[in-house]
């Protein structure tokens, strides 16, 4: 089972939104049956039975193991990953185009940037695994606290620099054999979830 598997066909990410799907591959994270299913859940073993087999034909879960008892054969049935991520790709007609939206303070802009990302990098990984190989990445996910807007927008100010500073030492726009990169820093307020 994968850690995290990227969802690029529009029907597999449908499946995986609905809620009783969406249910059953959180249960899948380790292997399971229709019977032992339907027993946890109270579901009907014939409708559990009907979700995994739409799942297997999606390539959301797989069978990891055929168990046999008298006449009666249990399917052992796992999820092909631990969680999913939904590409832009499967909704490629609503996808948001990030030159339409450029602002540097947008926060419009900021979402089709990070639904980008996710298109992008998303394609990368399954590009790494059909061809055995590997590639770069590099990310900072860290919280800030500004006290005033003032520090805020000076913080902004001297990131840009920062990067400018660095586009110049570092980057090549005439180099024939480097490969592109494609840099993306956001910065936003920090949601305040709900806790239990």
């Amino acid at each position: 089972m994968l850690d995290l598997e990227v969802v690029e066909d529009p029907r597999a990410a449908a499946a995986a939104l609905d809620p009783m799907r969406q249910r059953l591959l959180g249960e899948l994270r380790e292997p399971a049956s229709a019977s032992m299913l339907a027993n946890r859940l109270e579901i009907r073993r014939q409708k559990i039975t009907h979700h995994l087999n739409q799942l297997a034909e999606l390539g959301l879960v797989n069978e990891v193991e055929l168990r046999h008892r008298g006449i009666m054969t249990e399917r052992l049935m796992q999820a092909t990953a631990a969680s999913y991520v939904i590409s832009p790709r499967s909704i490629a007609a609503l996808t948001p185009a990030p030159r339409a939206l450029k602002g540097e303070f947008s926060a419009t802009w900021l979402l089709a940037v990070a639904a980008r990302t996710i298109r992008e990098v998303g394609s990368l990984i399954l590009g790494a695994r059909i061809a055995g190989k590997s590639f770069g990445t590099f990310s900072i996910d860290v919280d800030r606290v500004f006290t005033n807007a003032r520090n805020r927008a000076g913080f902004s100010r001297d990131l840009g620099v920062a990067d400018a500073e660095l586009t110049a030492k570092y980057h090549d726009r005439n180099s024939t054999s480097g490969r592109d990169h494609r840099l993306v820093i956001a910065r936003h307020p920090t949601l305040k979830e709900d806790t239990p």
